[in-house]
């Protein structure tokens, strides 16, 4: 799911950013239809016409950090 709409970004991050620095763009096929200020409007906003799991919600920013998450945890394995 949603390969096609990531790969579109990671082709055209920089292009992007420049675009639309540190807005939240929704991608859906190979085409931004919408930026916003945060995360929460793009997806309010896009939700009431395209179904969910048919859009990417992705950050504008440069560098492989705009999608990736670290998380930390106390256990031990």
């Amino acid at each position: 799911m949603l390969e096609i709409e990531f790969s579109y970004f990671q082709k055209n991050q920089k292009e992007l950013a420049e675009k639309y620095s540190g807005k939240f763009i929704v991608i859906k096929g190979e085409a931004v239809i919408g930026a916003y200020e945060t995360e929460r409007e793009a997806y309010e906003k896009t939700i009431k016409d395209h179904e969910l799991g048919t859009f990417l919600i992705q950050q504008c920013l440069i560098g492989s950090t705009a999608y990736i998450q670290t998380f930390h945890s106390r256990a031990i394995f």
